[in-house]
């Protein structure tokens, strides 16, 4: 592992209090939403919100509401820190055909320095893991640092979109 490498980490019980400095550093900058996080802004518990993310990665257990989704956080190894927060989503369904298999956020402090890129990376092995096909990102087109990231990782432009007023754009990756 290289200098400054992030590992994925699945949420355990044992990163709450990391986990809820995570998502205070997001609100404290006045970012209400945090992508990728599987509603982990919205979701007053941790451990509430542990329980929803485990359930959700089981066809069996998942919420019928939801798709398979697999959340990991970045761990920057040297100090533990959760540095961002990714989502595999299995499968679309009607509202996420847009909005695409992953969505991710970088805490504040720890933008520019390629932690974004990183986790992208590792998630597309993961999603080969799990024998997608293809990925679907969207990003909204004034988002330059994420189509950045997207670009950095091979992602292809494909189409545009409106969504909440906003101009977004979708990239694929094929990933077989």
């Amino acid at each position: 592992m290289k200098k400054d490498e992030i590992v994925l980490k699945r949420p355990v019980s044992a990163m709450k209090e990391s986990a809820l400095a995570y998502r205070k550093a997001h609100f404290a900058c006045g970012e209400k939403t945090i992508y990728g996080s599987e509603l982990f802004d919205q979701i007053e518990s941790y451990d509430e919100w542990l329980k929803e993310v485990t359930r959700n990665t089981k066809p069996e257990t998942v919420d019928p509401n939801w798709v398979v989704t697999d959340t990991f956080f970045a761990i920057r190894p040297d100090d533990q820190e959760i540095v961002g927060i990714i989502d595999l989503r299995h499968s679309l369904n009607d509202f996420l055909k847009d909005l695409g298999h992953c969505g991710y956020s970088v805490r504040p402090s720890e933008r520019r320095k390629g932690y974004g890129t990183q986790m992208l990376r590792q998630l597309l092995d993961v999603a080969k893991e799990a024998d997608l096909q293809k990925l679907q990102l969207s990003v909204e087109r004034d988002n330059t640092a994420s189509v950045r990231v997207i670009q950095n990782n091979g992602g292809v432009y494909e189409r545009s979109f409106s969504f909440e007023g906003k101009e977004a754009d979708v990239y694929g990756f094929l990933l077989k």
